[in-house]
């Protein structure tokens, strides 16, 4: 009778945390909409090798990435204030504020080594599942350790902490203390295959296409020096050209890239362009000539966007100095 006892009790406690786990769904992490005021840049990494795949088999990941990357489609976005939310109830496990908002850079690179989440929180929900909230604002942390959030609650703000160069929140998933991914949570090195929605609430939407990069020129670069990021000017005198380029894969016909350039004393380009007969991989590219006064010196950044109807798909950001 106790073995009987004993038994049907480990079922039960089995039952139970299967249930827990089966219960276990992630809201976004963020207060946007995805899609317009945010959208998807990076996957967990599937390929276990030195390659990177996404959970679709695409191209929307980076080798060894361990998340999911929630972007803001600027830096004004970021510092009009976008709150990082709890995905699903918890308690707080840790935290880590009192990093800079800074991009990062090679010559930075080595000094947030082992701190490459930046300011982040870290959330337990139970039966093994944790999320962690990456590349929060300095400064803008709203929890503590131990406190008790509910799904929604605010932990932070979106920032440009740690190793980034783009204002998002990258989600980590764990189970057991082994990354997750979201989308395909019973095997992480599965991809192409259809999913239920994963651990989401509400599956979200997956496009294959998006943007390698974006960055200033002096003149229409030819695709293989796009390519290769040798067509990539950060410093130029001030009567040279200004020529904004971005780089695509498996955009649809339909699709559009906007392009549009600010300084120091405002905007100097907008651009659209309809993308008639896409490729695996193209490039669009839109500039101007110097004013007969040269271009006033500063920091100029460009924006390339790229958008299928109303749907945000995907953006990047490129800077470049202007000298006298």
């Amino acid at each position: 009778m106790r073995r009987a006892y004993a038994l049907a009790t480990i079922l039960t406690l089995a039952a139970a945390q299967t249930a827990a786990a089966d219960a276990f769904r992630l809201a976004l992490p963020l207060d946007c909409t995805l899609g317009q005021t945010c959208y998807i840049e990076d996957y967990v990494d599937t390929d276990p090798g030195p390659g990177q795949r996404d959970y679709m088999c695409g191209l929307k990941s980076r080798d060894d990435h361990r998340g999911t990357d929630f972007m803001l489609p600027s830096f004004e976005a970021m510092q009009t204030g976008v709150d990082v939310l709890a995905a699903a109830p918890g308690t707080v496990a840790a935290t880590r504020d009192g990093m800079a908002d800074t991009p990062v850079t090679t010559t930075t690179r080595a000094a947030i080594r082992g701190r490459e989440c930046g300011n982040a929180v870290r959330v337990d929900h139970g039966d093994g599942w944790q999320t962690l909230y990456c590349h929060l604002k300095l400064g803008s942390i709203q929890v503590r350790k131990g406190e008790e959030v509910v799904t929604g609650d605010v932990l932070g703000e979106v920032g440009l902490s740690g190793l980034t160069n783009a204002p998002h929140v990258h989600l980590g998933v764990l189970k057991d203390g082994e990354i997750v991914d979201p989308f395909h949570p019973d095997n992480i090195t599965q991809c192409g295959e259809a999913t239920d929605g994963g651990l989401w609430q509400t599956p979200l939407a997956y496009t294959r296409a998006g943007l390698f990069t974006a960055g200033f020129s002096t003149a229409v670069p030819a695709f293989d020096a796009v390519q290769s990021g040798a067509a990539r000017v950060r410093e130029t005198t001030s009567g040279q050209p200004l020529v904004l380029y971005g780089h695509v894969f498996f955009a649809q016909p339909g699709d559009r890239l906007t392009l549009t350039a600010h300084g120091p004393e405002g905007e100097i380009f907008r651009h659209e362009i309809t993308l008639d007969a896409p490729k695996v991989q193209l490039f669009r590219a839109f500039g101007r000539k110097a004013p007969a006064a040269g271009w006033p010196t500063g920091a100029y950044r460009g924006y390339v966007r790229l958008m299928r109807g109303d749907t945000l798909i995907a953006a990047r950001h490129a800077d470049i100095n202007v000298l006298p």
